[in-house]
């Protein structure tokens, strides 16, 4: 009994390293001692004028044994700048330890002004330290011809995010652009903006409110700027251009920004006179007017007419309703007002809300609903008669 449960024991250990054995050669019986690559991320890129190239050369050390590889461009075009970087240094070597993970460099170049359009071969080299592993890998770039109209930048380069903003044209837009300078020298460069005619357009640093007229970068560094636009007041909706310009000495640098405007809506209402108050009489119509005029800049359409009034009373408006209304029109609107037959005399409120595709505005009137004049003359008679029949008791009681 005791041998059976021993013979179990071995035959599950046994079993147990079978299932863990291909992990076990995973991890550095199957793998050589030495064994390493090299390979770039874009063998084969566009690039428009004046853009610069950056890309990671990236090695995989599929060894079990650490490796220090030199590495350096062996060949580049004339009237480039190219160099092997990481963070901010230039490198001529690094280390790569074994393992899944890749390791890392950045490739960078740059054409100088007199590069024309074409295709250009960079071919970069590396090797280990004893020169037992020896690699090497050819990028392409092709320098595409420059757009008709495109703004030809020197020296420094403009990019923003987001160069289109949408909103009201009672808005104000900030757009925040990075000034990049290609300069190996510190320099300070003044700030231009051109809107269309009328509009405010400062410049601003970073999360500051104070405006500035001009910026220091460092060589090579780049900075960002928030570019605030406001137009004026009742600007009609559409599409307007903001160019923005940096230069200092011969490098220059240029981008333009778009600002769309929706435009606000906005309507004002009320009487010729200004006077809120008129009388009636019960069951009679009125007739008074008031105007509708639009203040905002961009146009408002469907506009209805509702009536908050005392129960029975009617009120109609001509016309009923205004189908559009272009920004600074005007339109007169007649209302016919009828009192309840039985309303008492005093004052009421009634309510006119004139509701836009996107403004309303409401107007309060005073009624006087006043006694029929009818009554009046009935009212009259009674004291007429009540008169005559008093000065008839008066002489007959005086002849008496």
């Amino acid at each position: 009994m005791r041998q059976k449960k021993v013979s179990l024991i071995v035959f599950l250990v046994c079993w147990g390293l079978t299932l863990c054995w291909p992990a076990f050669a995973e991890d550095g019986e199957d793998k050589p001692e030495r064994s390493i690559t090299m390979a770039v991320e874009y063998p084969g890129i566009e690039i428009p004028p004046d853009e610069d190239v950056s890309m990671d050369i990236i090695f995989y050390n599929k060894g079990r044994s650490d490796e220090n590889v030199d590495v350096h461009i062996a060949e580049k075009p004339e009237g480039w700048k190219a160099r092997i970087k990481t963070y901010s240094f230039t490198v001529t070597g690094i280390h790569v330890p074994p393992g899944d993970d890749k390791t890392t460099l950045s490739f960078e170049a740059e054409p100088e002004k007199t590069v024309k359009p074409g295709k250009y071969e960079f071919r970069i080299e590396a090797q280990t330290r004893d020169g037992q592993f020896r690699m090497a890998e050819t990028i392409f770039v092709t320098l595409k011809e420059k757009d008709e109209g495109e703004k030809e930048d020197r020296g420094v380069k403009l990019t923003t995010s987001y160069p289109v903003l949408r909103g009201p044209s009672d808005g104000e837009f900030e757009f925040s652009v990075e000034v990049d300078s290609k300069l190996d020298k510190d320099a300070i460069f003044d700030l231009f903006a051109q809107g269309p005619q009328g509009w405010d357009v400062n410049f601003k640093p970073a999360y500051e409110s104070k405006y500035i007229s001009s910026l220091r970068i460092k060589a090579n560094q780049s900075q960002t700027v928030a570019v605030q636009v406001k137009p004026p007041a009742m600007t009609k909706e559409g599409e307007y251009p903001v160019n923005v310009r940096v230069n200092s000495g011969d490098a220059k640098g240029e981008a333009t920004l778009t600002v769309i405007l929706t435009g606000t809506y906005d309507i004002e209402v009320g009487t010729a006179t200004g006077l809120l108050s008129l009388d009636a009489r019960q069951g009679k119509p009125a007739n008074f007017s008031f105007y509708i005029r639009n203040t905002g800049s961009a146009g408002n359409s469907e506009i209805k007419f509702m009536s908050f009034k005392p129960e029975n009373w009617k009120l109609k408006f001509e016309p009923e309703k205004i189908d559009s209304l272009e920004p600074g029109g005007l339109k007169q609107v007649d209302v016919t007002l009828t009192p309840y037959e039985e309303a008492l005399v005093g004052d009421y409120s009634v309510n006119i809300k004139v509701d836009g595709e996107k403004a309303s505005e409401t107007l309060e009137f005073r009624v006087t609903v006043k006694a029929s004049a009818a009554w009046a003359w009935i009212g009259i008679l009674i004291i007429v008669a009540v008169v005559i029949g008093l000065t008839a008791l008066f002489r007959k009681l005086g002849r008496r």
